[in-house]
């Protein structure tokens, strides 16, 4: 029987003297998957992250935080550790979280509307939900 092919069968395999060969791992990888959806996954565990609403606090709490800010003022100079909760919104997704941040007190700034510590951190007054404090705890709440 005779095929088309008699006639190089049996020569050698052709080899490049300008390209060396592959390696098998280099062979094996032009093969391996890929993600054709890159970022899907990423995007779907940005999906599934929970975060909280922020509340709103009532006029009597307004009150209150005012009054434990007037009582800090008094002590600006001895610079309290205080005891911050705060919302701190998210950035890529409606809603945020609530952080506990304790520090020594620097000022209030009433201009930019932040409590400044020591440590560098600003917390914006308007996402303050408490205050804690040794120099508020003889503190009388407003009614």
């Amino acid at each position: 029987m005779s095929s088309p092919y008699d006639d190089i069968i049996q020569m050698p395999h052709p080899t490049s003297t300008k390209h060396p060969r592959m390696s098998l791992s280099n062979r094996a990888t032009q093969f391996s998957p890929f993600a054709a959806l890159s970022g899907h996954s990423a995007a779907l565990a940005e999906t599934a992250r929970l975060t909280d609403q922020e509340i709103e606090l009532t006029e009597d709490l307004k009150a209150v935080l005012d009054q434990k800010q007037r009582i800090l003022l008094e002590h600006i100079k001895e610079h309290p550790k205080v005891t911050v909760t705060w919302f701190q919104p998210d950035e890529k997704k409606d809603g945020g979280q609530y952080i506990t941040t304790t520090g020594y007190l620097k000022r209030i700034d009433e201009f930019e509307k932040v409590l400044r510590l020591t440590n560098g951190i600003k917390i914006p007054l308007i996402h303050v939900v408490d205050i804690g404090s040794e120099e508020l705890r003889d503190m009388t709440l407003v009614e």
